[in-house]
């Protein structure tokens, strides 16, 4: 009997449709994977902001996941949003006994208009319980300066930062570059045994179309991971797949403000195994 290749999305629904589990979902669809979700917050929001964030409670958010986890079982896992301390424990609590599968955490707290969306009292139990349950941890240069608990302006910052994130248990780490200024954007993929990052630099874009690319970058390596790639493979096919969908809705209008990338510029079927 075939089965599809098979992804989970934990994370938190985008009204709009550009971020969160709507943009999850669109990636891991058009890169060839059967995704299934559980949402642990509901957002109300549009190209421009955020207006209000209710957390979906801890038992419905377990519910959510035994549903997925006994019957369907994905092949790979992606943790985006999370919100509060209960939903982080229960979602560390019911992994643990699914630690072979491959888990890509993209730890989001602050949106791109400057909501906050991990509530502060959660972060310290997101290091302790569920960020060491991590084969690969996505931050962005804001992320990783609220994980490392320092400044980050420079490369030798992101180096040193890295280094304590790493401390706190993931197996791999890649701190995306997009908020550092310049032609192009680097990201920088760390590994436990191996001090020396693997670069990956992509062509800087000019796009307004730019919300939810995080969540696309982490459900994209996390597609590849379920088709049996390695990690440095699904993350170099994961950024080329984020470049040519940003560079493909590059001239579309989508709202007035932040609109989001296309995911669907070039869509594969469903891949049966």
């Amino acid at each position: 009997m075939m089965h599809y290749v098979k992804t989970l999305t934990i994370a938190g629904s985008d009204s709009g449709g550009g971020a969160g589990i709507q943009a999850d979902i669109k990636t891991m669809s058009a890169l060839g994977c059967y995704a299934s979700s559980v949402i642990t917050a509901v957002t109300a929001q549009n190209t421009k902001q955020v207006f209000c964030v209710q957390n979906i409670e801890a038992a419905v958010v377990e519910a959510q996941l035994h549903a997925v986890l006994t019957d369907l079982r994905p092949d790979a896992i992606k943790i985006g949003m999370v919100g509060c301390t209960e939903n982080i424990k229960t979602i560390a609590q019911v992994l643990a006994e699914y630690s072979d599968i491959p888990l890509v955490i993209d730890p989001v707290m602050i949106s791109t208009s400057g909501h906050k969306l991990m509530e502060k009292e959660a972060i310290d139990t997101f290091c302790q319980q569920l960020l060491p349950m991590a084969t690969l941890l996505t931050p962005n240069i804001p992320e990783a300066e609220v994980l490392a608990r320092c400044a980050i302006e420079t490369i030798f910052d992101i180096d040193c930062a890295a280094i304590r994130i790493l401390e706190l248990g993931c197996k791999a780490l890649i701190i995306k570059g997009g908020h550092i200024k310049g032609g192009t954007m680097a990201d920088r993929l760390y590994f436990t045994d191996n001090n020396k990052p693997l670069i990956f630099e992509t062509e800087t874009i000019d796009s307004l179309n730019t919300h939810g690319t995080g969540c696309t970058l982490s459900s994209a390596i996390t597609a590849f991971l379920a088709r049996g790639l390695r990690v440095e493979e699904a993350v170099a096919m994961a950024k080329n797949y984020v470049s040519l969908a940003i560079k493909e809705g590059s001239n579309v209008r989508i709202g007035s403000g932040h609109g989001a990338v296309n995911h669907f510029f070039c869509p594969e079927k469903l891949i049966k195994r």
